[in-house]
This record gives structure tokens, C-alpha cells and sequence, in this order.
């Protein structure tokens, strides 16, 4: 699929871009262009690749011009730029409508402009009956992407929804981690708080699954195992041989108990496919009328997909996964 094609990722220089080129660039593809603000992540990556396939392109989602050059010739983009961190977001919501709601409408214009072949949106469990700015704003890029795939023309239109990704950029395992080479307490917000588990290669290879099978405007979700912060609080213990206290802190602002990757709505229409679900865009129109008459019964017999319900790892699973991202102790 990729032979000889171009691929243009967006915040290309985050965890997700990396894993990307780790996972393509002995690969056949043409060219990965990297599209991001930071030229000092562009610099240090530059150093560290030095392959010739890679083309950096300095330049900000929130300007169509930037990207309007960045995407000629392109045939794939990887929409991942974003304003993550939830904290962030809380105190400066603008912010975030602007790169994650504003800036994907840009992506999306620029790209059917240029005839980009498919764009894969990332997105986050988070969307799901958001609470917070990031989440909200997450969701809002989703309805953008939906809407657009019904006058996109030959540019099709998928989106991801994935939980954690563990050991990424701002995320509680580096945190334990530092914790413990400092020796000071695990700060746990709640102990039975539960998060889905997914690696960085999990993020990727859900991407490429719906690039594979997606029509324009689904929206993919892997089935992911969870667990709690405690569980993975005393993992990380074990795996460092620690007897640092695991001190509980109270649950932050704008944060839940459990994320919900698929809501009971969604469910009702997605399509089980094994290890993730499709589901399919809502191409209905402004007639309302026949909608007072028709229903879905089952909606109301489901449950959401949520950290709370899916398979729970066992210490063990915990600690193997953990192992396999790197912290072996």
C-alpha cells in the first residue's frame, strides 16, 4: 500500500510520529514528511534518523497556507498534531478549539485540496462523554472529520479512537518511574482507577488497520485490557524491586474514574471485527420527521465499552507489558 507513496504526518515529532518511522522506514515508501511547530524536536530528530526518506516541514495546523504546501504531492496523512495534556486545556479551552478543532478542519480543507488519497485522524477515549476541554474538543474534531467525509470527494476520511498509550509524553509511567529512581512516594490520584492499556505499536498498527479497512468517516476502536493505578502503581514497585510508599493524592480536576472508548449509542450500530470495531459514519440528513417514528430498541439494553468493563490485566500481563515498553528494571 505504501510502495513508492508519500506520507505526511502532523506533530510528526511526538511519540506517535517516532514510533511511525521506526515502523515504516525500511519500508518501501517514498518519503515521510514530518509537518510540526517545534524546530528543535525537527532538529534532534533530523540528528538522530539522518535518512534521506524523512523531509521536515516547520509549519502549525492552525495555518491552511503551511499546510497547503506541506501536503502537495502527498498521498497519506497521519493526523496526530494536538493539544493533549488535560490540564492544559482546562485553563486555556481556546487554545485547544483552535488546534484541535480549528487546525483538523485545516488539515482536512488542505487535504482535499491537494487530492490526498486517505487521512487518519487520532483521537482519544477522552471524546467519549468528555468532561473536560481536551475531550471536548477531541469530540468535536471527530464530528468535524465525520462531516467532512460526505463531500470529500476522492479524500477519504477514517478516524482512530485509542485509551492511554503507555509511556508516552506526559503520562503517569515515567512518572512512577521517576518516582522511583528519586525514591520518593508513587503519587496515585485513585487507586481504583482504571485506565486502558495500549502500547505505542498498539497506536500504530490501529492506524494502519483502519487505513486498511476504513470507509470514509468510521471511526476504528481496538479492544483494549485496563487496569487500575494502583495495580500498576505496585507492578512498577515489583519490576524496580522499590518499597517506596504509594501515597493516594485525590482525584484531579476535569478527570474520571474510568474512560469510555465506545458509548452505548455508538455500540448499538458498530461492527464487531474480532480485536476492534468500526463505527460506521452517521450519514443522516437534516429530515428529522421519520426519526419521531423510528428508534433503536437495543440501546437502551447495552453498556458503554469502558475501562470499568473491558478485561482487566493481571499483575503479571502488567508486568510483561510493562517489560516490553522498556521497563525492565
Amino acid at each position: 500500500m505504501f510502495k513508492d507513496k508519500i506520507l505526511l504526518i502532523t506533530g510528526g515529532t511526538g511519540s506517535f510520529g517516532n514510533a511511525v518511522l521506526n515502523r515504516f522506514l525500511d519500508t518501501n515508501i517514498k518519503e515521510i514528511r514530518i509537518f510540526s511547530r517545534d524546530e528543535k524536536k525537527q532538529h534532534d530528530m533530523r540528528v538522530e534518523m539522518n535518512n534521506p526518506k524523512i523531509k521536515f516541514y516547520i509549519g502549525d495546523v492552525r495555518d491552511y497556507n503551511s499546510l497547503n504546501t506541506a501536503l502537495q504531492g502527498v498521498h497519506y496523512v497521519f493526523h496526530a498534531a494536538a493539544l493533549k495534556q488535560v490540564p492544559s486545556c482546562e485553563f486555556y479551552p481556546l487554545e485547544a478549539v483552535r488546534t484541535n478543532v480549528l487546525g483538523t478542519e485545516n488539515v482536512l480543507n488542505a487535504a482535499i485540496a491537494n487530492d490526498v488519497e486517505k487521512v487518519i485522524c487520532l483521537s482519544t477515549d477522552k471524546a467519549v462523554y468528555p468532561i473536560n476541554a481536551m475531550g471536548m474538543s477531541k469530540a468535536m474534531m471527530e464530528k468535524i472529520m465525520v462531516a467532512k467525509s460526505r463531500h470529500s470527494g476522492k479524500t477519504v476520511l477514517i478516524g482512530t479512537r485509542y485509551g492511554n498509550v503507555m509511556a508516552s509524553r506526559g503520562s503517569v509511567i515515567p512518572l512512577f518511574h521517576e518516582q522511583i529512581v528519586q525514591k520518593q512516594p508513587l503519587t496515585v490520584t485513585d487507586p481504583s482507577m482504571t485506565r486502558f492499556m495500549m502500547t505505542l505499536l498498539d497506536a500504530v498498527e490501529l492506524v494502519l488497520y483502519a487505513f486498511t479497512h476504513g470507509n470514509s468517516g468510521d471511526i476504528f476502536v481496538q479492544k483494549s485490557p485496563a487496569s487500575t493505578i494502583g495495580e500498576l502503581a505496585e507492578a512498577m514497585k515489583i519490576i524496580y524491586r522499590s518499597n517506596v510508599e504509594v501515597k493516594t493524592i485525590g482525584t484531579r480536576h476535569a478527570e474520571k474514574l474510568y474512560e469510555t472508548l465506545l458509548a452505548r449509542e455508538e455500540l448499538a450500530v458498530a461492527e464487531d471485527l474480532g480485536d476492534y470495531y468500526r463505527v460506521p459514519a452517521d450519514n443522516r440528513d437534516l429530515n428529522y420527521n421519520k426519526y419521531f417514528t423510528e428508534g433503536e430498541e437495543k440501546i437502551g439494553q447495552l453498556d458503554d465499552y469502558h475501562s470499568h468493563n473491558t478485561r482487566r490485566l493481571s499483575q503479571s500481563e502488567l508486568i510483561s507489558l510493562l517489560n516490553k515498553i522498556g521497563y525492565a528494571g
